[in-house]
């Protein structure tokens, strides 16, 4: 691919427009739409059930399967992969949106549809996960489907660079030996989406540690990436990796050619206005808490004996209850903490956190909470991936809950409403199971976004009257 390709930029993604959640927003349980101040219910009105009965969204929005996992095809062949997760829409020159998704398989699912182990594309011949590159025409219809990276395991999240390319993350602390995989897991990798030459010999970027990853945002100004970590006993950290001045500013190929050791790798540390220091973020119960920011060095981010958060003692670091989602936008980097409880967590249980780390003033403020409720099937609760939305209409989010699994978005003022409801019930009439969604990412021009079931495994492209919201 031609470097100059590079100019298709979705700016909004990268923080050239401003969005942000202004003001004291509340705490939101949202077991009925918050109440816009023109007395409409916020966002797009009731969902409509789906008489295919697959995915049921507002009055006047409608959607196209662009993958199903088993039934839709690769160019080489082979059955779309399983397990859709993570993922980012960049622009396609001829028109639509080249979308990158992950795929989180690990060897003991012994899956039915792996992605393919081609030659090339492969880091660990054993293991079944990876992503794949999609391409769709500005209607949202799929023109071709190939592998960008296979032999990586539980590829969960991930995140966007400001160079265009996808940073796939792998959610897994697995070793070479493990489940007879040959090499170890636990890292991040690049996937350009224009260049399939530059996929070729997948190289982890260690540089980045070796730990339970989940989403990656990367700094467009300071080259500064922001990790987020879902892993428990004792719960996850966030992390921050300075690259060494000689690979500023960086770029295609910047990372693939860290050594191991390059730059600098952290952990966040908060404190309270009085400068007590907090030990986990379950412990802010009101929107609009603000914790001062430092970072601690990791002494060894390979973990090679020890993982990385075991590392520190309490005292020394701030955790977080499933660190999920992460995006960058309004200059900063929003993250997600799906949920916490007693069992779990230090603090006040929760149903879901959204922060936001600003890094002009090395602060993180809580812009978001779901308030706990044991009866929560019918609420929107575990928040997990999530997006800014570059039609002004707040932030996105994918539900990793109890009971049926939305899409829903929250508007500046912090009220909540339902974008979609997947319909499709893996369990029984008697015990209905409903799968999460994954990876809500808008195309490049606004008009469509995108999103996941993650079982079966299908990708949807939804359009509609996105400028109808109320309460925005």
């Amino acid at each position: 691919m031609d470097l100059s390709r590079r100019q298709f930029v979705n700016r909004s993604l990268l923080g050239g427009i401003g969005i942000a959640l202004v003001g004291n927003v509340g705490a939101v349980t949202a077991a009925a739409p918050a109440s816009a101040e023109n007395g409409q219910p916020a966002g797009y009105g009731p969902l409509v059930p789906d008489p295919a009965g697959l995915l049921s969204l507002p009055a006047g929005f409608s959607y196209k399967i662009v993958t199903e996992a088993g039934k839709t095809k690769l160019e080489s062949g082979e059955a779309t992969p399983q397990k859709h997760d993570g993922m980012a829409a960049f622009i396609r020159p001829d028109g639509g949106s080249v979308i990158v998704y992950n795929h989180e398989i690990k060897v003991s699912q012994n899956p039915e549809f792996p992605v393919p182990r081609l030659d090339g594309l492969t880091y660990d011949p054993v293991s079944p996960g990876g992503c794949t590159v999609v391409e769709v025409d500005a209607e949202g219809n799929r023109v071709t489907e190939y592998v960008a990276l296979a032999g990586t395991s539980t590829n969960c999240a991930g995140g966007r660079t400001p160079w265009n390319t996808w940073l796939s993350c792998e959610e897994t602390e697995d070793k070479a030996g493990q489940n007879g995989q040959q090499f170890d897991h636990g890292y991040t990798f690049e996937v350009d989406p224009y260049n399939r030459e530059a996929n070729q010999n997948p190289k982890p970027i260690k540089a980045l540690g070796r730990f339970s990853h989940e989403a990656a945002v990367v700094d467009p100004n300071t080259g500064h990436i922001y990790q987020t970590e879902d892993a428990s006993g004792p719960n996850g950290l966030f992390y921050r990796f300075t690259p060494p001045a000689s690979a500023l500013p960086l770029g295609p190929g910047k990372l693939r050619a860290l050594g191991d050791d390059d730059g600098t790798f952290e952990a966040m540390k908060a404190a309270d206005k009085s400068g007590q220091h907090v030990d986990d973020l379950s412990r802010a119960t009101e929107v609009g808490t603000t914790y001062g920011v430092t970072w601690v060095a990791v002494a060894d981010r390979a973990a090679a004996t020890t993982s990385i958060r075991k590392q520190f003692t309490d005292d020394q670091i701030t955790r977080g209850r499933k660190l999920e989602g992460a995006w960058w936008g309004d200059g900063g980097a929003y993250f997600v903490c799906s949920y916490a409880r007693v069992e779990d967590s230090p603090g006040t249980p929760h149903d879901g956190q959204v922060w936001f780390y600003n890094p002009r003033n090395q602060t993180i403020e809580l812009k978001l909470r779901f308030e706990y409720d044991q009866d929560d099937s019918a609420n929107f609760d575990g928040p997990d991936n999530i997006t800014v939305s570059s039609r002004g209409n707040g932030l996105i989010l994918a539900e990793d809950g109890d009971g049926q699994q939305h899409l829903f978005g929250a508007t500046f003022e912090g009220q909540t409403y339902p974008l979609a409801r997947n319909e499709i019930n893996t369990g029984t009439d008697a015990e209905p199971q409903y799968s999460e969604f994954c990876g809500p990412v808008y195309s490049p021009d606004g008009n469509t976004l995108f999103a996941s079931v993650q079982t079966p495994g299908v990708l949807y492209a939804i359009t509609g009257p996105w400028d109808r919201l109320h309460g925005a």
